[in-house]
């Protein structure tokens, strides 16, 4: 067994399909034929049932095929903690984060990291909080900026700035002309809103609740994006943080909320067992210690 053919077992077993494992793999049919027979024979069991068109993977080959996949995690994990051992400034760097935050906060991380750390890569993903939660717990991530706080506690968390929230309304809206608003004044308004498993719409149930109101929620979105055009349609308020460097659309207008609550804080979550590369750590380590990510800061809070 050698380590490039358990790669092409996996890819057969994806495909169960010699000759379109085969392309996929950049190699001839025969060669990849042979190398399942070798891998067959060395097992002593067939792992593809056999018919005249393709292959079926049988329970045997289910079995290699999880623990081919586990082994591989682990020869590419040590693979890349060599790798850094020798230059701690390489290695990739598994980072997933909410939707919003691709268009502002990771940007300005990564480009300010770079400047140190020239040869860091990084795999990005972006999707609902909860689901950018689970894939720290499940190890698909290295690291996560996100908010609110995981209530989790297997994951370390460090704040890195609050951002404050705003009361997004039509321009033609009675409360479109106020300095400032709270909750209380907007509690009788339809609402768009975030679907739950979303960190922005958590953040505002619980600015809902804490005002001891139930807003009625007309419409839920998965991007913030959406929210905003639909706020300026008319068709509703919503609770927003504003975009960064872009200018919120025609017929939107975004009023200060005076709720000492109306923020989110924005934050890094790590696994606080599982072992972490030193490209990991060392970019972990640098957004933690800067401060020029305290933005937007609330400056009007209740009682104040």
């Amino acid at each position: 067994m050698n380590v490039a053919e358990l790669r092409w077992f996996l890819v057969l077993a994806d495909t169960e399909h010699v000759t379109d494992a085969a392309a996929m793999l950049h190699i001839t049919q025969p060669t990849l034929s042979r190398a399942l027979h070798r891998l067959e024979k060395e097992l002593g069991t067939p792992l593809f049932d056999r018919d005249r068109h393709r292959l079926h993977l049988n329970p045997r080959g289910e079995v290699f095929q999880q623990h081919v996949r586990r082994a591989l995690q682990e020869i590419s994990t040590a693979e890349d903690r060599i790798a850094t051992m020798l230059d701690p400034q390489q290695g990739t760097i598994s980072l997933a984060f909410p939707h919003s935050f691709g268009r502002w906060l990771i940007p300005e991380l990564i480009s300010a990291y770079r400047q140190q750390a020239p040869t860091a890569q990084f795999l990005l993903h972006s999707d609902a909080a909860d689901t950018v939660v689970q894939s720290l717990r499940d190890g698909g991530s290295d690291l996560i900026i996100t908010s609110p706080e995981p209530a989790d506690p297997d994951l370390a968390w460090h704040p890195l700035c609050e951002e404050r929230l705003w009361l997004a309304v039509p321009a033609a809206h009675p409360l479109a002309g106020r300095e400032e608003v709270s909750i209380a004044d907007a509690a009788a308004e339809q609402f768009i809103t975030l679907r739950p498993e979303f960190g922005l719409r958590q953040t505002t149930d619980l600015l809902f609740s804490r005002a001891g109101h139930t807003p009625a929620i007309t419409m839920e979105a998965t991007e913030i994006a959406t929210i905003r055009g639909l706020v300026a349609s008319g068709l509703g308020v919503s609770v927003l943080p504003r975009d960064p460097g872009t200018a919120e659309p025609e017929g939107l207008t975004l009023v200060p909320l005076t709720d000492a609550d109306a923020h989110r804080t924005i934050g890094t979550a790590w696994h606080r067992t599982r072992p972490t590369t030193p490209a990991v750590r060392n970019f972990r380590a640098f957004i933690a210690e800067r401060t020029v990510w305290q933005r937007e800061l609330p400056v009007r809070r209740s009682g104040s």
